[in-house]
């Protein structure tokens, strides 16, 4: 039988890179299988995205000193590709592993702005901005500040809002914006569809990831609330129902707004730039991976993804573990192996590689035979 195997594993977070879990996952097929292989690392605009675009496009990272979400000075990279396209991860600058201490109410983006800063000076104009793992709920407006915005209260006092400072905002001047940012295309990768503010809007959903108790949600809520009233004064646009405007404590909506950028679903870019179409044409298989297998799984993210572009291809998902049952998903087409059964979590998390390859041996030693 021909055909190959497409390995598009996405990270097991907290365990191993999508790259790491791919050669793996290739080991082990070429042990037990004659099949061509491809990999895919993957990312749908989460951590990790910059060293899989890269993968794919070839580049380099650059380091820069910037702000870190609780304004200390921290060195940040992201990707330059070859084609001078700028791939930004607001968790380099603005993540929750770059801070001390969870700062809900004051967490800001300024450091995302100031790596756009850095890139425009490297000659980008063109940009993947990966809006997954901020510790941040201000809008976007650190990173508006960063490039020239100005944002000034009701007494005419200009400030650097965040989260906690949101609902003073009075009015948004961009006349000094640099003006690399008319010049330049931004896209968004996301992969939620949350509002900017409400129940389902980022200080509701995404605040209590990053500390933030009933109280402060309930501020932040607001002042995003209050952002969006004077965007519509500035721009006569409504984002109070831009899907994904909601990403990373309203980033989303942010550069949207201050950057002129669209938002698209992370994995429908990474599926586009890995040509992961014309690589499927002769596939028998279709193995991915993640490190918790849920709803979510199938609602916009990395899976959801490769099933709506598969067809009939059957796929395999590795996982550490899995909350939807196995006929549910067999009924859709997908087969799941979790490494992690009966393991408890810190152990299939700190070894993770190696039940990774132990599964992934007895898996492809299994049905070797029919994938020969």
């Amino acid at each position: 039988m021909g055909g190959s195997i497409i390995i598009i594993p996405d990270s097991f977070k907290g365990s191993m890179s999508s790259g790491e879990a791919a050669d793996i996952i290739e080991t082990e097929a070429k042990r037990f299988t004659n099949c061509d292989c491809i990999k895919i690392p993957i990312a749908d605009g989460g951590e990790g995205s910059v060293d899989c675009i890269l993968a794919l496009l070839g580049g380099h990272k650059e380091y820069v000193q910037v702000k870190s979400p609780e304004n200390l000075d921290i060195v940040a990279c992201y990707g330059i590709a070859k084609d001078k396209t700028a791939i930004i991860e607001i968790a380099e600058s603005s993540g929750i592993t770059k801070q001390t201490t969870f700062q809900a109410l004051e967490a800001t983006t300024y450091g995302f702005g100031q790596l756009i800063m850095d890139a425009f000076g490297k000659g980008c104009r063109k940009f993947l901005l990966c809006l997954g793992g901020s510790a941040t709920t201000d809008g976007g407006c650190g990173m508006a500040a960063a490039l020239g915005g100005r944002f000034i209260d009701a007494e005419g006092y200009e400030f650097i809002p965040v989260g906690s400072t949101l609902s003073r905002i009075a009015r948004i001047d961009l006349s000094s914006i640099d003006v690399r940012v008319s010049e330049s295309v931004f896209t968004i990768m996301c992969d939620v569809e949350n509002p900017l503010y409400g129940k389902q809007g980022a200080a509701y959903v995404f605040g209590p990831q990053k500390g933030a108790l009933e109280k402060d949600i309930e501020i932040l809520d607001k002042g995003l609330r209050n952002l969006c009233e004077v965007l519509k004064k500035l721009t006569g646009k409504d984002y109070s129902m831009l899907k994904g405007g909601g990403a990373a404590g309203g980033a989303g909506c942010g550069c949207c707004a201050f950057l002129g950028a669209k938002i698209r679903s992370g994995i429908e870019v990474m599926l586009e730039i890995s040509r992961f179409d014309e690589k499927k044409k002769d596939s028998k298989l279709i193995i991915t991976g993640e490190g918790k297998l849920d709803r979510q799984s199938l609602m916009g993210k990395v899976l959801s993804g490769i099933k709506r572009h598969a067809g009939d291809i059957p796929i395999v998902v590795f996982c550490g573990s899995c909350e939807i049952p196995s006929k549910e998903l067999e009924r859709i087409g997908i087969n799941v192996v979790e490494i992690g059964r009966g393991i408890p979590l810190e152990e299939a998390i700190t070894n993770g590689s190696k039940y990774l390859k132990d599964k992934a041996g007895i898996y492809f030693k299994s049905s070797g035979g029919d994938l020969a």
